[in-house]
């Protein structure tokens, strides 16, 4: 199986969250991946989520109910342990849609909204940290390319 290349940060999109063109950073020392989440409500065993941001571009206000979640430890750079709420999502990098788990965080005084981990990089993308938004350029390249 081929790997495609990725540079440190990108511009992607989250069809089934509603949230596209998003800022990420592909952080290769995160384990798990992280998207920013204003507001988590748990009601009659679902999990309402508001991604809403006045900070982060793209970030309307879009709420998504999930079924199935869970919860997980996830220890940050400092080496604080938290335990957040996990979802599992689509992701499209290169045109192709993925599965994502994503653990839910208030991110609005961090740079990118989401951070993509290890645990979904492995065995499908190298890390070129010399490189943006390649994913980004390819989906524009092919947009363009589809209306001539």
């Amino acid at each position: 199986m081929s790997k495609h290349i990725i540079g440190r940060v990108d511009k992607i999109d989250f069809p089934k969250l509603g949230l596209f063109n998003i800022d990420v950073k592909i952080d290769t020392g995160a384990y798990t991946s992280a998207i920013h989440c204003s507001e988590i409500i748990v009601e009659d065993h679902s999990l309402r989520c508001i991604f809403n941001s006045d900070v982060h571009q793209n970030f309307g206000k879009t709420e998504i109910v999930f079924n199935e979640y869970s919860r997980t430890n996830v220890k940050s750079s400092n080496g604080y342990k938290e335990n957040r709420y996990k979802v599992k999502s689509e992701v499209v990098f290169f045109g192709k849609t993925y599965k994502i788990n994503l653990t839910l965080s208030t991110r609005d005084d961090m740079k990118f909204p989401v951070l993509i981990g290890r645990q979904f990089l492995k065995q499908k993308f190298i890390v070129d940290v010399d490189l943006e938004n390649v994913s980004y350029l390819y989906k524009i390249h092919n947009e363009y390319s589809n209306t001539i």
